[in-house]
């Protein structure tokens, strides 16, 4: 997979822009991550109270990501992809600084916690897509916007993310549903007593 012209395009964009816009980038790459984190304590909070399928939805959130982001780890030390800010020649030079070498760009973790947590959050607060849907999108773009990642890494990580948060859901739903029950059995200290 090879986006290195639509790498050039973005990066040249980001070069051309405002200060202000370059500075939401470089901020908006880290805090959309932590805006999303926020919603998913807020989704557990706000279902702490209701069915025990809501609960256990809500405390699978950081479970698949979590999850997905080990992954995205194995596959980085399989692909071994150099990041863009030190590989393409002719980029504008990225905003953020360029990660070190042995920091490999794909796919791209960022997108990938970023797109867990927005399907986690979506499948447990489905009111919350709203929000989490956009901010899992533009923390993906704002990787290539700063130029520490190609796009394709993006689009990886954003799959891998979104894919490892469905399955966590699908597969583990009823198991952990059935471990809230229990607990809120008073059932948990025969469980640990065990």
């Amino acid at each position: 997979m090879n986006s290195t012209d639509l790498y050039r395009e973005l990066t040249d964009a980001a070069y051309d822009a405002p200060h202000w816009l370059r500075t939401l980038a470089d901020i908006g790459t880290e805090g959309g991550i932590l805006l999303l984190m926020a919603v998913a304590v807020l989704g557990w909070w706000r279902a702490r109270s209701g069915t025990a399928h809501r609960v256990a939805l809500a405390v699978l959130v950081p479970i698949a990501t979590a999850v997905a982001y080990v992954l995205s780890e194995l596959v980085k030390s399989v692909v071994d992809e150099e990041r863009p800010c030190r590989a393409v020649a002719g980029a504008a030079a990225s905003i953020a600084a360029c990660p070190p070498e042995g920091d490999w760009s794909f796919p791209s973790n960022h997108s990938t916690i970023a797109a867990a947590l927005a399907v986690g959050i979506a499948v447990a607060w489905r009111a919350a897509l709203w929000l989490a849907l956009p901010v899992a999108l533009l923390t993906g773009l704002s990787r290539v916007f700063i130029g520490v990642h190609y796009p394709h890494d993006v689009a990886v990580g954003l799959a891998l993310g979104a894919a490892v948060a469905a399955l966590c859901a699908a597969l583990l739903g009823r198991p952990v549903t059935g471990l809230v029950l229990r607990m809120r059995a008073g059932r948990w200290r025969v469980l640990v007593e065990a």
